[in-house]
């Protein structure tokens, strides 16, 4: 028994995702009491919002949320993602992202969604996951856009993400040296889903939706600053 449980811990530990492993430093964090001035998104015409900092009364205390509304105006180059809010002024290489989320449209069917972006350098190119309810080949998916439509880049598949009416706690894990991708829903030890990919080394983060709503609130991020590199 006893050299069983050590076998475990060795193996856990060799992971790349393994909580064992040092964490990156703080790099900045979010709350939304303040407004979000440090966010920008695709809407296309501020005077038709698709985000607003909402009151919300949590555990009995008053709280702000950032609520996405749906599907943005804005068309991307090409087929992905509608609703984006980036930090901004904020690139990185390495980094680890949490966030906590709710998605509020309970009638949305097997593509009820909310988004969370990294690797950002333009429209035009960044990955980004789609936690979708049900996986399918645009659905409950890893994706790169580069100068392309959406691609799924997904190794480790989940078989759907458990959304409920409550509130649930995303992640991201992005080490650019070896291209892995770690995203994890609710079970931070435990990836949902997985990727491999070295294209793009730095960029913005970000969260969003496809074309759903939802709130989001206590984001995290965790990394490596690095410059954008010169045009």
């Amino acid at each position: 028994m006893r050299f069983t449980l050590c076998l475990f811990v060795l193996l856990a530990s060799d992971s790349p995702f393994s909580s064992a492993t040092e964490p990156l430093p703080l790099l900045v964090a979010e709350d939304f009491e303040h407004g979000m001035n440090d966010w920008q998104t695709t809407d296309p015409d501020r005077s038709k919002p698709f985000w607003r900092i909402e009151p919300l009364f949590m555990q009995g205390q008053r709280n702000h949320v950032l609520r996405v509304l749906g599907k943005s105006d804005y068309q991307p180059p090409y087929r992905s993602p509608h609703s984006i809010a980036l930090w901004k002024n904020l690139v990185v290489g390495d980094f680890e992202l949490t966030v906590d989320v709710q998605n509020t449209n309970v009638n949305a069917g097997p593509h009820r969604d909310l988004c969370l972006f990294w690797g950002y350098q333009d429209p035009a190119h960044f990955y980004y996951v789609h936690f979708g309810a049900k996986p399918d080949p645009h659905a409950c998916q890893i994706f790169i856009v580069n100068d392309a439509p959406r691609t799924m880049i997904t190794m480790n598949q989940a078989t759907g993400t458990p959304w409920t009416i409550g509130w649930h706690r995303l992640k991201v894990v992005r080490k650019v040296e070896d291209g892995t991708i770690g995203v994890f829903f609710d079970l931070m030890d435990e990836p949902l889903m997985t990727a491999q990919d070295t294209t793009f080394a730095w960029g913005q983060v970000g969260i969003g939706t496809f074309d759903d709503h939802g709130h989001f609130d206590n984001v995290v991020l965790r990394g490596v600053k690095v410059s954008r590199p010169a045009p």
